[in-house]
C-alpha cells in the first residue's frame, strides 16, 4: 500500500465515521479524498466496496492484535487481556468503532461483512473461554449474548465523546491517558463480571408479582 492508499483510506474512514455509510455519498467522498468524482468507482469498483477497504484498513490489524491476547494460559487471565486490549483499540480508533456502532443496528451486507470477517471470529474464541468461567463458578451463569453485551457496550461508549462533554467530563486527548482509561474501564468490567474465587453462582429470573 503506497502512502496516496493510505492517505485516501484514512480519509474514508473519517468521512463515514462522522456522516455514516448512507450520509456519505460518492460526491462527498471525492471532496473529502481530493480526488474526482469517477475515483470510487473506477478504482474500488463501488461505494460499498470502497467501504470495505476502508473497514479493512481501519479495523484488521487491531483485530489481529486483539486475537494475540488469547495466548494467556488461565481463563481469568485470558478474558481480562482481551477486554483490556478491546478497549484499548476502541480508545485508540474511535473513528472504526463508530462505523461498527453505525452498522450493528442496521441489517445489510455491511453488517454481514463485519460479522463475517471480524465478529464471529474473536467471539468464537472468547465465547469458550466466558464458558468455562462460567461452569467453573467464576462468572455467573447467564446467556453468553448478555455477556457479549456487557463488554461490548462500555467499549462503545468510549468514543461517545459528544455525550461525555455534556456529563461535563471529556475523554482524555492523549494516546497514554486513553489507554489508560481503557485499562481501568476494563479492571472496573472484568472485576464485575469474575468472582474471587469458584462457588456456582446463577442470575435469578426475574418473576411475576402474581408468582
Amino acid at each position: 500500500m503506497t502512502r496516496d492508499d493510505a492517505d485516501i483510506l484514512r480519509r474514508g474512514l473519517a468521512a463515514f465515521a462522522e456522516l455514516g455509510y448512507q450520509g456519505t455519498t460518492v460526491r462527498e467522498l471525492a471532496k473529502r479524498l481530493g480526488v474526482s468524482h469517477n475515483y470510487v468507482n473506477d478504482r474500488y469498483g463501488s461505494k460499498e466496496q470502497f467501504w470495505r477497504a476502508v473497514v479493512d484498513f481501519g479495523i484488521a490489524g487491531h483485530v489481529a492484535d486483539l486475537m494475540a491476547s488469547f495466548e494467556q494460559t488461565d481463563d481469568v487471565d485470558v478474558l481480562r487481556a482481551v477486554v483490556t486490549r478491546w478497549f484499548t483499540l476502541a480508545a485508540g480508533t474511535p473513528e472504526a468503532n463508530r462505523i461498527i456502532a453505525e452498522e450493528s443496528v442496521r441489517d445489510s451486507t455491511r453488517l454481514d461483512y463485519l460479522a463475517e470477517k471480524y465478529t464471529r471470529r474473536f467471539w468464537g474464541e472468547l465465547a469458550p473461554v466466558i464458558q468455562r468461567l462460567m461452569d467453573s463458578g467464576r462468572m455467573p451463569q447467564v446467556p453468553l449474548l448478555l455477556v457479549f453485551v456487557a463488554l461490548n457496550g462500555p467499549a462503545l461508549a468510549l468514543t461517545h465523546q459528544n455525550m461525555h462533554n455534556r456529563l461535563g467530563s471529556a475523554l482524555p486527548d492523549t494516546d497514554e491517558g486513553r489507554i489508560r482509561m481503557a485499562e481501568q474501564l476494563a479492571q472496573l468490567v472484568v472485576g464485575g463480571l469474575v468472582t474471587s474465587g469458584p462457588g456456582r453462582q446463577e442470575v435469578p429470573a426475574r418473576t411475576s408479582p402474581d408468582s
